[in-house]
């Protein structure tokens, strides 16, 4: 079961950009990714809305994800987002077994990478 967890997070005066930054360069971001259960850990950015980051979190399963918040780490995570003053919205999807139905793929352009 994988478990992805999208997370839009919101400030004022760049402080949701300056969040990220600071997670990448402090090296916090590769810390999770090598975490086992990991599969991604990718910020992006809203072309319509430059006070939000959108954070694409992506775990193997919900247990992964429960060390995750257990750890250390999760702690830098948090201290930051107190520091940027940081709100947050989060949906949260579970991977369907059964991939993408072939109706739907006629709709996917697949290119070589």
């Amino acid at each position: 079961m994988v478990l992805t967890v999208n997370i839009y997070y919101k400030g004022k005066d760049g402080a949701a950009i300056a969040f990220a930054k600071e997670m990448i360069e402090t090296g916090t971001v590769s810390e999770i990714r090598s975490k086992e259960g990991n599969l991604k850990y990718d910020y992006f950015l809203p072309i319509e809305n430059n006070e939000t980051v959108l954070l694409i979190d992506q775990w193997a399963n919900q247990e992964a994800l429960d060390l995750h918040h257990q750890s250390a780490t999760m702690q830098k995570i948090l201290d930051l987002r107190q520091k940027y003053d940081l709100r947050m919205e989060v949906e949260r999807y579970i991977e369907d077994e059964g991939g993408i139905p072939e109706g739907d793929e006629q709709f996917i352009a697949r290119g070589k990478d």
